[in-house]
């Protein structure tokens, strides 16, 4: 079932090291299936090194298992309710990268201050709020996924493919799981950057509209000119 989406989505888990975007087992990608309505999520706590296509788990939208062996990431109500909400949004990860962890941790969202940040995030990456207690004592992720969907209110998740949860980590998203996790690659990479250029100018405000425009269309939409598909 879904061999196809099993391989992208253990691609995309395995290479989560390779990228330096997780320690231990400190994250997890998943990817959706919009026409069988079925999730392929990394099962919980194995090590990335060791994961097959046939260990993946795959569950539906109420988050019943539909096929493996395996508990399914301890994330998946969060993952769920992203996928029910966002469309177009065929891939998600989460990881604890620490520059952007940094940033949730303080409870600052992160703004935009250079054209490598425009280049993938349409301005400040947003921060989500922190859970009450009584939401984490009722379903932890499933409302660690209503914080997300509460702060995109009014937002475009395909042009803001991120958020930080407060006190806690990134989540980062795209049209497939390959894509999802070259966001989170980009929300660990900007993070890094932002953190540095405050420790030079910490009052900087962020990129002016005008060249934070230009660097995000011009990679994306239908005026994009960026890549070989057709475009010059």
């Amino acid at each position: 079932m879904l061999e196809a989406l099993k391989k992208e989505v253990c691609d995309a888990n395995r290479d989560l090291e390779r990228e330096a975007l997780v320690t231990l087992t400190w994250g997890n990608v998943s990817g959706f299936n919009p026409e069988r309505k079925l999730v392929v999520i990394k099962p919980s706590g194995v090590p990335y090194a060791e994961l097959k296509p046939e260990n993946l788990v795959v569950v539906d939208l109420e988050g019943r298992v539909v096929e493996g062996s395996l508990r399914p990431s301890s994330d998946t109500p969060t993952h769920i309710l992203l996928y029910k909400h966002f469309r177009g949004v065929y891939g998600i990860v989460h990881t604890h990268s620490p520059h952007a962890t940094a940033f949730c941790q303080a409870g600052r969202e992160l703004p935009c201050f250079g054209t490598t940040h425009a280049d993938h995030f349409y301005g400040t990456v947003p921060l989500a709020r922190a859970l009450t207690e009584a939401e984490v004592v009722e379903s932890y992720e499933h409302h660690t996924g209503r914080v997300i969907v509460e702060r995109f209110e009014g937002l475009d998740p395909l042009a803001m493919p991120g958020v930080l949860v407060a006190h806690h980590a990134p989540f980062a998203w795209g049209p497939t799981p390959r894509k999802a996790l070259e966001n989170a690659v980009a929300l660990e990479a900007v993070a890094k950057m932002a953190l540095d250029t405050l420790q030079l100018a910490p009052g900087l405000g962020p990129i002016p509209a005008h060249i934070l425009d230009k660097h995000y269309q011009r990679k994306h939409g239908p005026q994009a000119t960026y890549g070989q598909s057709g475009k010059r």
